[in-house]
């Protein structure tokens, strides 16, 4: 049964993420999206078509470094402080993410 106490600690957690961490998230994602819009470009071109899947699987193995690296993070930050204030619904969330992502 939730008390008053449960409730103050619903999605209070916060996010735990470094500066560092954000930086370097940001900078590959925004590699990837170069990346992306270099594919866009050779299909447009009519560029050889294994080419264009080549360099779709390279940003695609490149989102999902990204995403991984996210899954870390949140793991080795959010979903720590999550359990330590008892934020079950944080936790919850998190699973249907990661099922969603895999």
């Amino acid at each position: 049964m939730k008390n008053h106490q449960d409730d103050e600690h619903h999605h209070t957690h916060g996010h735990y993420h470094s500066v560092e961490e954000k930086k370097k998230q940001l900078n590959r994602l925004a590699k990837a999206s170069g990346h992306l819009s270099h594919v866009k470009t050779m299909i447009e071109n009519d560029e050889d078509c294994a080419e264009v899947l080549m360099q779709l699987a390279a940003v695609e193995s490149a989102l999902h470094s990204l995403g991984k690296e996210i899954i870390n993070e949140h793991l080795t930050h959010c979903i720590t402080h999550a359990v330590e204030d008892g934020d079950m619904e944080t936790l919850e969330e998190f699973k249907k993410a990661i099922s969603k992502y895999m």
